[in-house]
């Protein structure tokens, strides 16, 4: 055996280092290029983070901005998975083939226009060999290569962690009122007026109701509803108030973190009163969808059996074949919503914690909204 062989397996076993960690060292000394391993799953160093988990892993959550390049595809992963049972060298070799031609067509597509001070960072589900596939044939190629340590995994432990912490740090004002007084309406013109908005139901994709879910999307999952909560509040000022929608802990299917919610809870509340004619003419205005799909419609307001008797929904189901939109919409307010948001106040609100009421006629809410009530409310902030 050669010389040199034999001191590096005589001093690889008096290394207390592991085997990948010793050879990493050994590469880097003979001026190999290997990826770098980082802990941080927002380096700013980075130009670009990579993401090589499969389309379905993708797309239950991932890092904010993350570009997906699978080196394994779904089906591809099940595939090796299932060999893998059977005959594990057998499933090596097979994943080795597939990896390395998905790569193959990444570097034609993807890299063969990057700059030489191109560096991205690269994980997949916690840090293993599908991150270090594709980070050690870009290292090879001379660019500086980042590689999340426990991947993935990693990056969902920082956002728990970031949301139980972040949600400590800021003064919340909690921006409330019934269904279809404009809540959502205000708080954009808030934002436009330069106010830290935490927009729970854009991120949620949901209005927070039975009736709630956005035209034409899915809500999104409980870790990537999350990872938008934690991406909005990172960017906050916390000498600043952020402003919130009042919401019960769950919006649609998700569920607002626990110490947010407690911070919601705990927090100074504005309440807004509109006259009901301004309600059902923003209830219409937001929901044109469902005058349009009444048969989607009524499958809605028979998921409120549990509240209310036959009869009354057999009311609500005339007034919609009738294309009585306006008495619908009062009815369902007065009988249904109302009744519930007091409910749903006085459970989530700590005792002791008085409104600030801001009433607000017609002609202010048509006319003046913008340049008159997000800027009044902007002003009780301060």
């Amino acid at each position: 055996m050669p010389r040199g062989s034999v001191l590096s397996l005589l001093l690889l076993r008096t290394c207390k280092k592991c085997p990948q960690t010793f050879w990493y060292d050994a590469c880097r000394q003979k001026h190999y290029r290997v990826p770098i391993s980082t802990p941080d799953p927002f380096l700013t160093s980075a130009s670009e983070v990579i993401d090589v988990r499969t389309p379905a892993e993708f797309a239950e959550d991932h890092v904010p901005g993350a570009l997906n390049l699978p080196v394994l595809n779904d089906e591809e992963r099940v595939e090796v998975g299932t060999l893998y049972h059977k005959d594990f060298f057998a499933a090596r070799k097979l994943g080795a083939a597939l990896i390395t031609a998905n790569i193959a067509s990444y570097i034609h597509e993807n890299f063969l226009h990057k700059p030489k001070d191109y560096s991205p960072l690269i994980y997949c589900w916690r840090g293993g060999q599908r991150s270090a596939s594709l980070g050690i044939i870009l290292a090879q190629i001379g660019f500086k290569v980042y590689v999340l340590e426990g991947g993935y995994r990693t990056y969902r432990q920082t956002v728990v962690r970031d949301l139980k912490e972040l949600s400590g740090r800021f003064r919340f004002l909690v921006l409330s009122g019934m269904t279809g007084v404009g809540k959502t309406f205000l708080l954009h013109k808030l934002q436009q007026h330069g106010e830290q908005v935490l927009d729970l139901e854009g991120a949620a994709r949901h209005k927070g109701s039975i009736l709630g879910l956005w035209a034409g999307e899915t809500q999104p999952s409980q870790k990537a509803f999350e990872s938008s909560l934690r991406s909005s509040l990172a960017q906050f000022n916390p000498s600043r108030p952020v402003w919130v929608e009042s919401e019960s802990s769950k919006v649609g299917l998700v569920q607002i973190p626990a110490h947010l919610f407690q911070q919601m809870r705990a927090a100074h509340r504005l309440e807004l009163h509109v006259p009901m004619s301004w309600r059902i003419r923003q209830i219409l205005r937001d929901y044109p969808h469902f005058t349009q799909d009444r048969v989607r419609l009524k499958e809605l307001l028979g998921n409120l059996r549990k509240f209310h008797r036959q009869k009354k929904l057999d009311y609500w189901f005339l007034l919609i074949d009738n294309s009585r939109w306006e008495e619908l919409v009062e009815s369902i307010l007065t009988e249904h919503y109302d009744p519930a948001y007091s409910s749903s106040v006085k459970r989530n609100t700590e005792k002791g914690h008085n409104p600030t009421t801001l009433h607000v006629d017609s002609r202010t809410v048509i006319g003046l909204c913008e340049k008159y009530t997000a800027g009044r409310i902007a002003k009780i902030s301060k």
